[in-house]
């Protein structure tokens, strides 16, 4: 059986990687198991890209090891187990779609359907076309059916909706979710950070070649223990809300104000005892992107 369940799909024990004087990675241990999503979160320079790589063998770690569903990335590889998407590099040249996405699909024991993969990347619709006369979008999607097309246990996606517009981004994360509900693991690093949100169901935040957080999205959010206050405020100084006790920081858009709040409670108590004409008043938890930034940068530190 191609599957090995028991197994953890990804361990990673004390990884290090350095290159030339700049040390990337900096001893992460890393625990996925089968049939998680999990969204890789940093900086750039976070040593995201360079932990991916670990994880599929193309560089080695200089301390510490990398094992997928308990062997080798190597082996695991060989066996079929394992699908990516990468950053770097291009389609093949001189082939078209559909020939460039058999060719992939021949390398595994147990591929999906040629035609079902095509139509659910979207690539169907310009499968005749030469790989050298693809747009950035179009080569993004084809360099996701090349690792969905073996049908593998684990898919490691380098920032697989760049250069996809929106609504190729939705396509995207529909196909996607088809492929969680097969209990497939699936661990992508990504910059949108509404996509992490979404569609992730645990969060692995990376600073300075470091994880600094580890837990659901909410659980993310959390550590920050902010809330926000938005609401209509016209014609008045931000200087003057930030004076505020529990106001951590202020945002002006237009007449909208936007209060980042250490006790959101005694801040709107207080706002509305001074500002009466405060009006169309929305109170929320912090976001990931506001966790992202504090936590980086405390990683950072």
């Amino acid at each position: 059986m191609k599957t090995m369940q028991d197994a953890p799909s990804i361990v990673l024990q004390g990884v290090t990687k350095a290159f030339g004087p700049v040390l990337a990675v900096r001893g992460v241990d890393l625990l996925i198991q089968p049939g998680e999503t999990v969204a890789l979160l940093g900086p750039n320079g976070a040593g995201k890209t360079t932990t991916l790589d670990m994880v599929l063998g193309l560089v080695h770690p200089d301390q510490g090891e990398a094992k997928l569903f308990g062997m080798s990335p190597a082996k695991a590889i060989a066996a079929g187990l394992v699908g990516g998407m990468l950053q770097t590099g291009t389609p093949l040249d001189h082939l078209r779609v559909r020939e460039l996405i058999e060719l992939m699909a021949s390398f595994y024991p147990h591929p999906r359907n040629l035609d079902d993969v095509l139509a659910r990347t979207g690539c169907d619709q310009f499968q005749r076309q030469f790989t050298t006369g693809l747009s950035g979008g179009q080569a993004q999607r084809v360099r996701f059916a090349a690792a969905l097309v073996g049908d593998p246990d684990l898919l490691i996606l380098d920032e697989p909706t760049a250069a996809i517009d929106v609504e190729g981004r939705r396509e995207f994360w529909r196909a996607m979710r088809e492929v969680v509900e097969d209990r497939k693991t699936v661990v992508f690093a990504t910059h949108y950070l509404e996509e992490a949100d979404a569609f992730a169901d645990r969060v692995v935040l990376m600073a300075n070649g470091l994880i600094v957080a580890d837990g659901t999205p909410n659980q993310i959010k959390a550590k920050v223990g902010s809330r926000m206050i938005r609401a209509t405020l016209p014609d008045v100084d931000v200087s003057y809300l930030g004076a505020f006790d529990g106001v951590v920081n202020v945002e002006r858009h237009g007449p909208t104000v936007i209060l980042t709040c250490s006790d959101s409670d005694q801040v709107l108590y207080a706002l509305l005892g001074t500002y009466p004409g405060l009006t169309d008043i929305e109170v929320t938890g912090g976001s990931l992107e506001q966790a992202f930034v504090e936590l980086t940068r405390e990683g950072d530190d």
